[in-house]
């Protein structure tokens, strides 16, 4: 008789799907052996109604359980997922709304067991195909640190639809090509060992598939890999007539559509993960102007694509299938190790990692704060002895205000400090006990909100999960474990968020009011304890102050006094709160910056400050000044190059005492020589069909309209034709619309507070004298 036996693993995927015999959830994970393939059978869909309410359930069991108005539930059993919505859709019809009815039975699964990323399995297994075999054993959560084999892989073809050029994959210790060889008027002699050439596209996809069983990867990376590689390989698969087998145990690839237009494709690849290069980096958070693969890496690595310079990259890649496949070779072979070092010199992989066990979302899911949310809280709300509404049926609710901003006082200062307050919104939910649970229940003595809402000072959930998630985060800072501490950052700044979006099932005003609106309350009152020291609060954004020193304080004195405002204002909250509410402040301001030099702009054609717009001159990490940005054209994608050199190069000027008159007219007269066309280029994203563009139609979409295929990013030029494409444009260029719509714009908002105007620097008139 075979023995149990006890492994711990990560989750690399999850799913489940309706059976005759039952719901069957699966799990693959990730051990220091063997993979885990685990099988769970006979598994039911639940979902909660009040007590006594008439169902077709298969199995009715009164819990001890209430809804959030006290009432007490009845847990609803389902044999299959399909029968429980059709249940659900039923009892909605006649008015009697079902609860937490939309939650998925892998999801409910896992929650109810506070598994996020690790498991423990303890049955017994069957081996084969390398793989570790379980059918029902017993799950519970582990804290198992993987270490997961990592995989990037890219493909060459003839544009979408052509055939298939080439292959490559590569590791960090092995890699590659496996190129196509019609192109090649003669054998190939390649240069590189790890290349071989395939008399056809079947043969080199079967030996690309057998690379990957061989390696074996737990994950398999790329850029654009979902929507590109692999869903061109899954439908050359099928024109060829052959088994996309990359997944463990011999399992196809399966590219799930998405059901709306904001969802991803997704690619499922049995017992493997797929992340892609540009969704990881914005989950997170990481941002660039542009997420082109030859963009980041040149940010990142400080070396792009291996491909001679050309405006038309694909004819490029012909022409090297053609005449030089070694080059071809080269070329492919670099984008997977492109790839592959961007993951590693971010730690993509690790964040993704500590994303999963943190917040229990796939390593591959997109987004998913509310999912997120739902994972960590629902379990919790559980075991308070309550259940949540389903999504949705909380029917309209009011909105709530966002941020407070400031009215801004415009000018040019000397000695402008930011303090911000760290972490404000999870501190104001933290301190002031915001909760869903503490809202529907808030006991005797609650602690006052916002809208008619308070919470209660016991039993409440959300601050103690924040109060947890503080501590780790402070803990991975110790350790500089910077992939934690940036997922729980993430993880933290998405409650405020989740709870206030329609899409989260505890959806409420007042939960959303008691967060923003007292932080205009706390930020109204540290302006008003700054300027009763006789300083002045010139600007303030959601969670910082921009307060103006003396401008005769040296960098030391300013350090020092931005360090005891800072001090002085944590203090006042920790006592005002303890005297008014009886409750601890988990509020903190911090000193995060002094400018020597700052500018707060007008708007333009206006005397009025404006809002999340301003630049400052500061001293870098490197011991160097430099100019920071906010908002201005020098940090916007959608304006030339030359505007924005432009701007960062006047301001350094300005901010440094140095002249700067004959500067702009130098490069206003460099503009109109044309000694500046290579800067001159606008880029910009054509967001839907250009076919539906109708009225009003936007300059990028005018110069895309010129081109037979322009792609998702259009690089244009204006000339005195109007709007062309950048690589196709006849008609000279308009220099004076980049002098008056990019130069002028650019310096005004700086020159105006030095009373003078771009107009009366290099305006036409001066070619008058």
């Amino acid at each position: 008789m075979p023995h149990s036996q006890s492994y711990e693993g990560f989750i690399l995927l999850r799913q489940w799907r309706d059976t005759h015999e039952g719901i069957v959830l699966e799990i693959w994970a990730a051990t220091c052996d063997l993979p885990l393939h685990i099988t769970l059978s006979g598994q039911e869909a639940v979902m909660f109604a009040k007590r006594g309410t008439a169902t077709s359930a298969s199995r009715v069991k009164a819990v001890a359980l209430q809804n959030l108005n006290g009432e007490a539930v009845d847990a609803l059993y389902f044999r299959t997922q399909r029968e429980l919505v059709t249940e659900r859709d039923r009892q909605r019809r006649l008015g009697q709304l079902p609860y937490e009815a939309d939650i998925k039975p892998i999801d409910r699964f896992l929650m109810e067991r506070f598994v996020t990323g690790s498991i423990r399995v303890t049955g017994t297994s069957e081996e084969r195909g390398g793989v570790r075999h379980f059918d029902n054993p017993q799950v519970k959560t582990s804290d198992f640190t993987p270490h997961l084999k990592v995989l990037s892989i890219d493909i060459e073809t003839a544009g979408f639809t052509g055939p298939l050029l080439s292959l490559a994959l590569a590791t960090h210790e092995a890699s590659q090509v496996f190129v196509v060889g019609q192109g090649a008027a003669a054998p190939v002699d390649f240069e590189d060992p790890d290349v071989r050439c395939y008399p056809s596209e079947t043969a080199a996809l079967q030996a690309f598939i057998a690379a990957v069983q061989r390696i074996d990867p737990d994950v398999i990376i790329g850029w654009n890999v979902v929507d590109f590689d692999l869903d061109y390989l899954a439908k050359l698969a099928t024109r060829l007539g052959i088994p996309l087998s990359l997944g463990r145990g011999g399992g196809n690839v399966e590219i799930l559509s998405p059901k709306t237009v904001n969802q991803p494709t997704v690619a499922r690849i049995p017992g493997r993960v797929v992340l892609d290069g540009i969704a990881t980096l914005r989950s997170a958070t990481l941002q660039f102007e542009s997420f082109a693969l030859q963009d980041v890496a040149r940010e990142l690595l400080g070396r792009g694509k291996d491909v001679a310079h050309t405006d038309d990259h694909a004819a490029e890649i012909m022409r090297m299938a053609a005449e030089d496949p070694n080059a071809l070779a080269r070329y492919n072979l670099e984008d997977c190790r492109l790839v592959l070092d961007i993951f590693a010199k971010v730690r993509l992989i690790d964040f993704a990692v500590e994303r999963q066990r943190l917040t229990g979302l796939p390593m591959d899911k997109q987004g998913g704060a509310v999912a997120a949310f739902d994972q960590l809280y629902l379990p919790r709300l559980h075991r308070a002895g309550y259940v949540a509404p389903s999504v949705g049926d909380r029917g309209s609710i009011p909105n709530s205000p966002g941020g407070y901003v400031m009215n801004s006082v415009p000018g040019l200062y000397k000695n402008v400090i930011v303090l911000d307050f760290k972490s404000l919104y999870p501190s104001i939910i933290r301190t002031f006990l915001v909760d869903p649970l503490g809202l529907a229940q808030p006991g005797l003595r609650p602690v006052p909100g916002y809208d008619g809402g308070s919470f209660a000072r016991e039993g409440h959930i959300l601050p103690s999960m924040i109060s947890s998630l503080w501590t780790a985060r402070d803990q991975a800072k110790r350790e500089k474990n910077a992939p934690m501490s940036q997922a729980i950052k993430i993880m933290m700044n998405s409650f405020y968020g989740v709870l206030g979006t329609p899409g989260c099932r505890f959806f409420d005003h007042r939960l959303v009011s008691s967060i923003t609106r007292r932080g205009h309350e706390i930020l109204q009152r540290s302006r008003a304890f700054i300027e009763a020291r006789g300083l002045q609060v010139i600007y303030g954004d959601t969670d910082s102050l921009f307060v103006l020193l003396d401008q005769q304080l040296d960098a030391a004195g300013c350090n020092a006094l931005g360090a005891e405002l800072a001090r002085a204002l944590t203090a006042y909250f920790a006592v005002a709160l303890r005297q008014e509410l009886d409750i601890q402040s988990h509020l903190e301001l911090q000193y995060e910056t002094h400018f020597q030099r700052f500018l707060m702009p007008t708007m333009r054609g206006s005397d009025v400050g404006t809002k999340k717009r301003y630049a400052g001159w500061v001293l870098n990490t490197s011991g160097k000044f430099e100019v920071l940005f906010k908002g201005l054209e020098a940090v916007r994608t959608d304006w030339t190059a030359l505007a924005r050199s432009f701007q960062r190069e006047l301001f350094r000027r300005v901010f440094s005492d140095e002249p700067y008159v004959d500067y702009v007219r130098e490069v206003t007269r460099r503009t109109r020589a044309g000694d500046c066309d290579a800067e001159l280029v606008y880029t910009k994203r054509i967001r839907r069909p250009i076919e539906e563009y109708l009225r009003n139609v936007p300059p990028h979409v005018q110069a895309a309209r010129r081109l037979k295929n322009p792609g998702r990013r259009i690089s244009y030029v204006v000339t005195v034709s109007g709007p062309e494409p950048a690589s196709a444009f006849t008609s000279p260029l308009d220099y004076e619309h980049y002098v008056t719509r990019q130069l002028a714009p650019a310096a005004d908002s700086l020159l105006s507070c030095l009373g003078t105007s771009f107009d009366e620097i290099a305006g036409r008139q001066m070619n008058l004298f």
